[in-house]
């Protein structure tokens, strides 16, 4: 009864949070904002959905394949976001939000590909991830 109750709780936590990751996608003005709710109410919704599924699965199997996802989802969605945001920075394509206070990014140099041939070359600036 206890079991049902938490993981019923967990598995409705993780619903809400999820539906708020949506919402904030659709509402959010820009694309750092809308990729900081989906990575950070994204990962917390799927979080508990699979906490739920482990509670409500009740076996060593579950618990580990819970904790091996959930590894998984929090080691790889903030890098994922963060080389997302930062490709949509770089690619000047994308207009931050009049809200936004604080550009720390709109100090640093630009980044230029020279041309050789037929190729591009990154400058030392990219290769070092500046």
């Amino acid at each position: 009864m206890i079991i049902e109750i938490i993981a019923s709780a967990a598995l409705l936590l993780g619903a809400v949070f999820t539906l708020l990751a949506a919402v904030g996608i659709v509402r959010f003005p820009d694309v750092l904002t809308r990729l900081h709710a989906a990575a950070k109410a994204g990962v917390l919704g799927a979080g508990l959905i699979v906490i739920a599924a482990a509670v409500s699965l009740d076996g060593p199997d579950a618990v580990l394949r819970a904790a091996i996802t959930l590894l998984f989802l929090v080691v790889t969605a903030p890098v994922a976001g963060h080389a997302i945001g930062r490709a949509a920075y770089l690619s000047r394509d994308v207009k931050l939000s009049s809200e936004t206070v604080t550009d720390e990014w709109k100090r640093r140099p630009a980044l230029v590909k020279r041309e050789t041939g037929n190729r591009s070359e990154t400058t030392e600036e990219e290769r070092m991830g500046a």
